[in-house]
């Protein structure tokens, strides 16, 4: 007699078991090898991997914008002291004649 086939279900993986089998990769473990250890497929691997690798461009891209928006910040304030500066001297010299 034959069972009742059963609809195939999605496992569901969190943040920090991905985060986890990335690491292992990372490590030198190799992707077949974490799939046959832990029963997930190999191509869902390589996925997560790339998913953490776009992320960190992603953060390292914005770190990149925010310490070039940190610089021109500096920048502006040095370039408002010195207009400060010759608006003083201005009026100062503009009074001696």
């Amino acid at each position: 007699m034959q069972q009742p086939s059963r609809p195939k279900t999605r496992r569901k993986y969190d943040a920090d078991f991905k985060n986890e089998v990335v690491k292992m990769l990372a490590n030198g473990q190799t992707a077949a090898y974490v799939s046959k250890a832990l029963g997930v497929s190999e191509n869902l691997i390589y996925r997560w991997k790339n998913q953490t690798q776009g992320v960190r461009k992603v953060i390292s891209e914005q770190s990149e914008l925010a310490l070039e928006n940190q610089q021109l910040k500096d920048r502006v304030r040095q370039l408002e002291t010195e207009r400060e500066i010759l608006k003083k001297a201005l009026s100062i010299f503009s009074r001696q004649t």
